[in-house]
């Protein structure tokens, strides 16, 4: 694993100029020079190529983006430092192009109260690789009993725009009314992992085929659809806002087709490993494949793909999860849920849409980066590469290709379900404030 540094010290100072060169904003046109001061796009134009800079980027003709922005990261501090850290998961997030994520909530002591949330963004902050925003909890010790005090996590230093028990699903219908009913009042944002825990009792996989072939406890999707169902018409009837997290089947799909068409404010989130992986790899019983939820059929990854693509689905979101070998290296029923994603996906976006003609890097840009900003209503990313922006951006290399391997991730985990897979665009630079957080130079000389 790389040696990332425990602060950003791949940063310039704040007072640094900054100028990118031969590069095409999302891909487009001619490439250009992009010159940054004060940690905002001053001015882009061939002509720019001509003003003096403290700091100069060689863009190469590759592709300029918005920063990318995952609202769903799990970086397991406090309480298992041994898996992940907020420096880890930051140097890994500036790895994959990300200048923000949301870190959920599921940590030891679990982030239901003031003091914790202002933790982790005070140390995301003082490291500066990456803005770390903390997801308080919607219910007291990820419980289900008890709502937490969302305005004190709100209106703490933190500002905590995001609640969910994620890992667990608030599956009491007249508590969610009541947490939607606290979260219209403070405009805040509700985050649910779908899965109707009656019906997933003893589950590990996928209830299908593959899984009755492997002798594994199936997961049904009606235990994801039911509560998103459910949710949507409580979103309907109360009326603040709804995120699902990890959408993951074709069901869910149709639901969300049919709240947009009430314009009920539902949205949903994608994670990569959902778009491009299925039950297929389960057939190896390792642990590495075992996530919560499952992979599913081929025709639900395609109905993801789709959706995404027709706005039906808003946004990817890694749901970043380390575990250490001893949690993955044990039989499949008993290995812990949860993969790696934050330094693979936007290659395996790239490879899914862009490099197959799907979409473009204007699509990219939207799904990871301004869509999410947008949802969490996140000043500052997700914003136009355009003069007068914050230059929180990430420089992309579309052919560059390269073989994802374990050893070689800034993440202190390594349980990643894409080793060995080769993919065609990589990361070359992360940009926060108009500050070098990652390059690819760098980190390949070490």
């Amino acid at each position: 694993m790389s040696n990332y540094p425990e602060t950003g010290r791949l940063s310039a100072p704040a007072d640094t100029t900054l100028r990118i060169d031969n590069i095409r904003p999302y891909g487009e046109g001619d490439p250009v020079s992009v010159l940054i001061e004060d940690g905002c796009i001053a001015a882009i134009g061939p002509e720019v190529a001509e003003q003096s800079a403290d700091d100069v980027i060689d863009g190469q003709g590759n592709v300029l983006l918005p920063g990318l922005v995952d609202m769903h990261v799990h970086l397991r501090e406090p309480g298992r430092e041994d898996t992940e850290t907020i420096a880890t998961g930051s140097a890994a997030a500036a790895k994959g192009g990300f200048t923000a994520v949301f870190t959920m909530a599921n940590t030891n002591p679990v982030t239901d109260q003031p003091v914790i949330a202002e933790s982790v963004w005070a140390k995301a902050q003082a490291l500066g690789l990456c803005d770390v925003h903390p997801v308080g909890s919607i219910t007291k010790g990820l419980a289900g009993k008890e709502l937490t005090e969302f305005g004190m996590m709100a209106r703490s230093d933190a500002k905590v725009r995001m609640f969910s028990d994620d890992g667990k699903c608030v599956a009491d219908p007249q508590l969610m009314r009541r947490a939607l009913e606290y979260a219209k009042g403070l405009d805040v944002l509700l985050a649910q992992h779908a899965e109707e825990p009656r019906l997933t009792e003893g589950a590990v996989a996928h209830e299908g085929e593959t899984a009755a072939r492997l002798g594994l406890r199936g997961w049904p999707r009606v235990a994801e659809e039911s509560i998103v169902a459910r949710d949507a018409l409580l979103a309907r009837d109360y009326g603040n806002r709804v995120h699902i997290c990890h959408a993951s089947t074709t069901g869910t799909v149709e639901l969300l087709k049919w709240a947009k068409e009430q314009d009920i404010p539902l949205t949903a989130e994608v994670t990569p490993h959902h778009l491009l992986l299925t039950d297929e790899k389960l057939r190896t019983y390792d642990g590495i494949f075992r996530v919560n939820p499952p992979l599913r059929e081929e025709h639900d990854t395609l109905a993801l793909r789709q959706a995404l693509l027709d706005g039906l689905i808003d946004c990817v979101a890694t749901d970043h999860a380390p575990h250490g070998s001893e949690d993955k290296c044990v039989e499949f029923e008993n290995a812990k849920p949860g993969m790696l994603g934050l330094e693979s996906s936007l290659a395996i976006i790239a490879k899914l849409f862009v490099a197959s003609g799907l979409a473009d890097w204007r699509f990219v840009a939207r799904v990871m980066s301004e869509n999410p900003a947008k949802i969490t209503r996140l000043p500052e990313h997700g914003r136009p590469v355009a003069v007068g922006e914050p230059a929180n951006l990430t420089i992309v290399d579309p052919e560059h290709p390269w073989v994802s391997d374990s050893t070689q991730l800034a993440s202190k985990s390594e349980n990643n379900p894409f080793e060995g897979e080769e993919f065609g665009a990589r990361v070359t630079h992360t940009i926060l404030r108009g500050r070098r957080t990652f390059d690819l130079q760098t980190d390949s000389d070490k």
